[in-house]
């Protein structure tokens, strides 16, 4: 049986495929505006990452949360600063984000013991 983080990847990527083999020029135009927003700026992209992943645990969105988690690890962001991320979404989202929390963490998890490979 595959991983979570492996069938998050395999899924995302087949239908992100599927929804640009038919989108129209506004789905084209707000996927590329969502890549472009977290490129380094006035802000570096590591910053970004950290504030989509608060964002997304206050709004409970798993798919947000991996996706983040995910980008966080990719930019060299450490297992302490993410927890501390995770820390900011709980105080702001409250307790309904501990369920969101908790697959986060099994998450991040599964990434760290892939680097460590």
């Amino acid at each position: 049986m595959s991983s979570r983080l492996e069938k998050f990847r395999t899924e995302r990527e087949r239908l992100n495929e599927r929804i640009l083999a038919t989108a129209t020029t506004t789905t084209r135009r707000f996927f590329n505006l969502d890549s472009n927003c977290y490129r380094d700026g006035a802000l570096p992209a590591r910053t970004k990452e950290l504030a989509g992943l608060s964002a997304s645990l206050v709004l409970r969105c798993d798919d947000c949360i991996a996706y983040h988690t995910i980008r966080c690890v990719e930019l060299g962001i450490t297992e302490a600063e993410i927890i501390e991320i995770f820390d900011v979404g709980l105080i702001v989202g409250g307790s309904i984000v501990i369920p969101h929390l908790r697959r986060a963490r099994e998450l991040l998890d599964e990434l760290l013991a892939e680097l460590a490979e």
